[in-house]
């Protein structure tokens, strides 16, 4: 299997997915990604004890990603998790 090239622009990389056949490479690397397309149009101030917070942070780190994002994840799968069931 090939590995996935690196590119000089969202151009390229644009190209190489619309012409490359995928089957050819290994994508057993890859993960997930979630993209926010939705406006944010509300804010949520809340008082959490230290311990918590340095909790979530070190969970939000640990992916990657910014803590409010990591906590907004954590809300929308809990909402979709009660709508499904």
């Amino acid at each position: 299997m090939k590995s996935i090239p690196s590119f000089p622009s969202d151009e390229a990389a644009e190209d190489f997915v619309a012409n490359a056949d995928l089957s050819e490479y290994d994508l057993s690397q890859f993960e997930p990604m979630r993209f926010e397309l939705e406006p944010k149009s509300a804010s949520l101030n809340m008082r959490l004890p230290a311990a918590l917070l340095d909790a979530v942070k070190a969970r939000a780190k640990a992916r990657g990603i910014p803590y409010t994002r990591y906590v907004r994840m954590l809300l929308e799968s809990d909402v979709a998790r009660h709508r499904r069931s």
